[in-house]
């Protein structure tokens, strides 16, 4: 992460304004306690995960008619004052709302789960912040998805860590009932 303000602190409105300029384009940005940070560009594997995570959630919450995910680094506004907006890979909100009704801008509310999945420079000390943060928001399930080790970190709420791995499937607990992702799901690639 690199800082690119000095001095001024923006707050969540502000930076949502500043990412939409046009010098801003294409660039991965987010808000980090009123800092604004450049994020590194995801790679093949980061985005093959990303894709087939949404697969998966999509599925669930079409089977249940409940809830939306949402990807491509949603504005998640998890601390205020000074703000930290972030922008995990994919978030499930697991609420009824209809499609008039979304905001065009952040997502409002807190998701139930979210996942990042790392990227090669992504480092312990930045990724158990991040954590940290979305807990502290009340985001009760977290997947932390390891595409070069091809397992998941996964943390809830008042629970401790648990690491998923080789054919082991992914449950919502109770916090997302019926939820159950075999993990071999995560890392498909057709053909083979």
């Amino acid at each position: 992460m690199t800082p690119l303000t000095s001095v001024e602190l923006f707050d969540a409105v502000a930076f949502f304004d500043y990412i939409h300029r046009p010098e801003n384009q294409g660039r991965h940005l987010e808000l980090v306690r009123g800092k604004v940070v450049e994020m590194s560009r995801p790679g093949e594997r980061h985005c093959l995960v990303c894709g087939n995570v949404v697969w998966a959630l999509n599925n669930y919450i079409r089977l249940r008619r409940r809830g939306r995910v949402l990807s491509n680094d949603p504005g998640i506004l998890v601390e205020r004052d000074p703000d930290t907006v972030r922008g995990p890979d994919v978030a499930l909100f697991d609420d009824v709302k209809p499609y008039d009704q979304l905001n065009p801008k952040y997502a409002e509310g807190t998701p139930t789960l979210v996942v990042e999945v790392l990227s090669p420079n992504d480092r312990v000390g930045k990724v158990t912040r991040r954590i940290g943060e979305y807990l502290r928001a009340g985001i009760r399930l977290i997947w932390i998805i390891d595409p070069e080790e091809r397992d998941v970190v996964v943390h809830r709420l008042g629970h401790p860590s648990e690491v998923f791995e080789g054919d082991q499937v992914l449950v919502g607990y109770d916090i997302l009932p019926e939820l159950a992702c075999p993990l071999p799901d995560l890392f498909f690639v057709a053909g083979e």
